[in-house]
């Protein structure tokens, strides 16, 4: 599992963390918030698809409201164009990734595997928009913590489809944290690109 100080950022993340201000506080509990609400969400989906309940299209649509979350995060830097493109990648993310649940349920391998393959080119597509938009963020780090997300999104979908209970609970634990660590470099990319905005 990646770790903060597995990226280039180490570092200065260390240095600076003595030295923030109000506002590089506030943007990071923001990006904490949605990231660990992608994975919360992520986890109810898939547990709604998996046990047939009721519940599964009411917890959809919420899931589906993390990207439009996200662009309202990011627009004020990026402005509007780059907002809606991470959004409309972030919300493929998202839709390939219930098919790959549906698949796995259904022993579709065949679609299963076509699913991973563009889950995976998905994030390839968001490691490169990352990349290009902030010179303090690296496309194969955002490429590697996205993979390692999907990783672990594979290993809970396939405990819960398995039965695991105690396997996929204790999932949890490391998926919040990788998902807090990739919010960290979300902000401290953008305190770095936009250090007027977060004076104290």
């Amino acid at each position: 599992m990646y770790g903060y100080h597995d990226y280039y950022y180490a570092p200065y993340r260390q240095a600076y963390l003595h030295a923030w201000t109000s506002p590089m506080v506030d943007l990071n509990r923001a990006l904490r918030t949605l990231w660990v609400q992608h994975v919360y969400w992520t986890r109810l989906t898939v547990n709604s698809i998996v046990d047939r309940l009721a519940d599964e299209q009411a917890t959809t649509a919420r899931l589906l409201r993390n990207p439009s979350d996200f662009a309202a995060a990011l627009k004020p830097f990026y402005g509007p164009d780059i907002a809606s493109e991470f959004a409309r990648l972030l919300t493929a993310h998202l839709t390939i990734a219930v098919e790959v649940v549906k698949a796995l349920q259904a022993s579709d391998a065949k679609a299963a595997e076509d699913a991973q393959k563009r889950w995976y080119a998905n994030a390839d597509d968001i490691a490169k928009l990352l990349g290009r938009i902030n010179p303090y963020w690296s496309e194969q780090d955002w490429k590697n913590m996205l993979y390692e997300h999907l990783r672990l999104l594979t290993q809970e979908v396939a405990t819960r489809l398995a039965g695991n209970y105690t396997e996929n609970v204790a999932l949890g634990d490391p998926i919040e944290a990788q998902a807090l660590d990739m919010a960290d470099v979300m902000t401290k990319g953008i305190i770095q690109q936009f250090p007027s905005a977060f004076a104290a």
